[in-house]
């Protein structure tokens, strides 16, 4: 996207998609004519004003500390979404791990396991296997989204 002013009218500006180019300037120009004929400029133009008279706006480029900070915010935001990544998968294993572990107890009792439950138990290895890696991630991620959370805060201002 690019921007072009007038110099008589600096507050007019001109938003044009695509780079700075003969093609961009001649729809920026079809813009302000449109806007003479609809009379929303107060300005009156030169006869022979062309379109190489526009002048493209400009926008300043982020000082090295603020792009800085657009680079934490980047990483913070990309840290949250790896900590909702894995709270959804904690989440939806969880209740068949439960199940699985409840299951190893049963390893440790005096009761007997039945051919049933021993298949269901060595099944349910891989889920709960999962599950507890996937648990201490999660623990882990939350601890650094702490500071993502902070530094995103900050930024907005909250």
């Amino acid at each position: 996207m690019v921007s072009y002013t007038l110099a008589q009218s600096p507050e007019v500006v001109l938003a044009v998609p695509g780079k700075d180019s003969p093609k961009t300037r001649e729809k920026a120009m079809d813009q302000l004519m449109t806007m003479l004929d609809q009379g929303k400029l107060k300005t009156t133009l030169a006869d022979g004003f062309s379109a190489q008279q526009l002048v493209e706006v400009q926008t300043p480029a982020p000082s090295e500390a603020t792009a800085r900070q657009e680079d934490a915010v980047v990483q913070a935001i990309q840290i949250l979404h790896q900590l909702a990544t894995l709270k959804v998968k904690v989440q939806d294993s969880r209740d068949e791990a439960l199940r699985v572990r409840a299951l190893v107890d049963l390893l440790f009792s005096d009761e007997p396991i039945s051919e049933t439950q021993l298949g269901q138990l060595k099944d349910g290895f891989k889920v709960l296997k999962s599950f507890a890696q996937s648990n201490l991630r999660f623990r882990e991620a939350r601890d650094q989204a702490e500071t993502a959370r902070q530094l995103l805060d900050d930024a907005l201002g909250s």
